[in-house]
């Protein structure tokens, strides 16, 4: 397709419609420029220790040292199962300079969905915190992992640390008791230290990460992050946010790391983005912990850029405790993950002073698509416009471009797009146009004045507080639940959540009840996937081939 582009008219003034290809020729190179040029800097502040970009460079380097000793394949997988803490950033930062794929791992998993994760990817190492290792314990047995490293919560914080342990074990009770054949993360950056650190051979097409996703169709997949895309998203994002930049040039910026960092949002809007910029990325283990989290920001005043969810800034705007936070510096609040609604971003902007510049991506884009200006005085309901060297088409469902306007499948091209799903050609061919748009999925459309506005979605996926889930995967495991015939599940609206997964089940014993549908899911899913309502009912909708139909449910 050779379509005009409506949007570019929108841009800022000294925005590029371009952006050329990278200039790293990976992103180790990337990285170790960072760190050079920032050595003396504050790079990070996790559960108030500060890390420098020097300390980060040695740290992230011993582990990548230690992981080379392992004589892994070349393109090795390295898992990682953590929050946002300093291990997980220096896991992560040393698994690329290894040379070798991050996989990221949500730490709410369920040992199901660890196993599923870890065998689909083929990792070969695991790092993860203690917090979780009860989770792999239960699949340790049916794993061929050639290394495993655990981290205490408090490993790198120095004498601090020992009483952030003690906290979570013995007060917060937040690690299960576990056992199992490890080597410890401290342990592993010393036997790194002693040997030599090899920077690796590496390219653009080389692969970064494996980002794991619901996708379009309902099956978990890895969509190939190259380090060409990355790179490229960072640059885009940087062209963009640069002009919202222009009256600071100097100062350090600080990044809010509330989002979890094994999510691709976060991933590069924040961490990967704030290196870029030399910032001091602020980093919250435990968003969840509102009271905790308050606090947090009341210590951080000078906090620059916050990237969040809908559902976050609906929490911290509702408790009375937020009108003690002053952040007269923030320059950006990037909203993400899920449609960040009207009300939350007006109450956000009269308690801040900043509007929530509404953005659009996927895991398959690394992430960022769309994003409104940093310019932007009030929030604007749409999610800007396409980032430069970034087309989009908004589709038929035969493929055939919609005018301006019309609603329709939103569908990408890019210098961020995924090279594919791992080992899923099939899969992979399938989300692609016969000209190379990837299918988002998602329904929206381009305004009039050359914005894109999302509509609907694929009607079968849910999205619970900007975390896709779809019917296939929550099916699966409830028709596994002894006394259930059949089972479908849906989403409905939730005033917070967005929306919920509620549950449609034919019993085949007529003793279970809800409470043990929603125990069984408990203890088999991870907390957004579960269903938080099932109703029971006689006979599923059926299509005349025996295809259920969702969509009638609806209606009962």
């Amino acid at each position: 397709m050779n379509t005009p582009k409506p949007w570019l008219k929108n841009y800022p003034a000294g925005v590029p419609q371009e952006i050329g290809d990278p200039s790293h020729a990976s992103l180790t190179e990337f990285l170790e420029e960072c760190f050079d040029r920032f050595s003396n800097r504050k790079a990070v502040e996790s559960m108030g220790k500060f890390f420098t970009y020097g300390q980060i460079d040695r740290l992230s380097k011993d582990f990548a040292s230690y992981l080379q000793n392992l004589e892994l394949d070349r393109g090795a997988r390295v898992a990682l199962m953590y929050p946002n803490v300093i291990e997980y950033a220096i896991a992560m930062l040393g698994t690329l300079r290894a040379g070798y794929t991050v996989v990221n791992i949500n730490p709410l998993y369920t040992s199901r969905e660890l196993e599923a994760q870890l065998q689909d990817s083929g990792a070969s190492v695991l790092v993860l915190m203690e917090n979780f290792a009860n989770t792999y314990q239960q699949i340790a047995e049916r794993l061929t992992l050639k290394q495993v490293i655990i981290s205490s919560p408090g490993e790198l914080l120095g004498l601090k640390g020992h009483i952030v342990n003690w906290v979570a074990r013995n007060i917060k009770k937040i690690v299960p008791a576990w056992n199992v054949a490890h080597t410890n993360f401290k342990d592993a950056l010393t036997i790194g230290s002693r040997h030599p650190y090899h920077r690796p051979e590496i390219g653009l097409d080389d692969i970064a990460f494996l980002q794991y996703t619901g996708g379009t169709t309902g099956t978990s997949k890895g969509a190939v992050l190259l380090h060409r895309n990355i790179l490229s998203n960072l640059m885009q994002i940087e062209s963009w946010l640069n002009p919202g930049l222009k009256h600071k040039p100097d100062q350090q910026l600080s990044f809010l790391c509330a989002l979890p960092m094994t999510h691709i949002f976060a991933l590069t809007a924040c961490a990967l983005l704030g290196i870029a910029k030399g910032a001091l990325l602020v980093l919250v283990a435990n968003p969840r912990d509102i009271d905790g989290f308050i606090k947090l920001l009341i210590k951080h005043p000078k906090i620059n850029i916050f990237p969040g969810v809908n559902t976050l800034f609906h929490a911290l705007i509702h408790r009375p405790e937020f009108k003690n936070v002053k952040l007269p510096h923030l320059l950006v609040t990037i909203g993400g993950g899920m449609a960040v609604h009207k009300k939350t971003a007006d109450h956000w902007q009269a308690l801040t002073g900043s509007p929530i510049a509404q953005g659009y991506g996927l895991s398959e884009t690394s992430p960022v698509v769309c994003v409104n200006s940093p310019l932007e005085k009030h929030f604007t309901g749409h999610i800007g416009v396409p980032m430069p060297s970034t087309d989009l088409v908004i589709l038929d469902d035969d493929e055939v471009e919609l005018p301006q306007g019309t609603p329709g499948e939103i569908c990408i091209k890019g210098p961020q797009l995924m090279a594919g799903y791992w080992n899923k050609p099939e899969e992979t061919a399938h989300c692609m146009t016969a000209d190379g748009y990837f299918k988002s999925g998602d329904i929206g459309l381009i305004t009039e004045d050359g914005h894109i506005q999302i509509v609907d979605r694929k009607k079968d996926m849910i999205v619970v507080a900007g975390f896709k889930v779809f019917p296939n995967d929550v099916e699966d495991v409830l028709s596994q639940m002894p006394g259930i015939k059949e089972c479908a599940v849906i989403g409905v609206p939730h005033r917070k959540l967005g929306e919920i997964v509620k549950a449609y089940i034919v019993k085949s014993d007529h003793h279970i009840t809800e409470a043990d549908v929603l125990q069984y899911c408990k203890e088999h899913l991870t907390s957004y996937k579960r269903p938080r309502k099932a109703v029971f009912i006689h006979e599923l909708p059926k299509s005349n081939v025996g295809k259920i139909l969702r969509r009638e449910l609806r209606n009962i």
